[in-house]
């Protein structure tokens, strides 16, 4: 077996959950940014908004069940 093989895949498995930490602190930012200015836009959009990601949500939980 070849020593440099192994640590490359030891140092990419440290890696790889700081990855998923950044990309999920970028998800968080940018939502928290556009949760705010459709605040800021009023009641009527954020409403619509909510129904239509709430929506999107069961959907997609509903194909996950359906297909695994």
């Amino acid at each position: 077996m070849d020593s440099g093989y192994l640590a490359k895949d030891a140092l990419l498995g440290m890696l790889f959950p700081f990855w998923q930490l950044v990309i999920g602190a970028f998800v968080v930012v940018t939502l928290v940014l556009s949760v705010r200015q459709l605040a800021r836009r009023g009641r009527s959009r954020m409403m619509t908004a909510m129904l239509i990601s709430g929506g999107a949500v069961v959907g997609l939980t509903v194909l996950g069940v359906l297909l695994s």
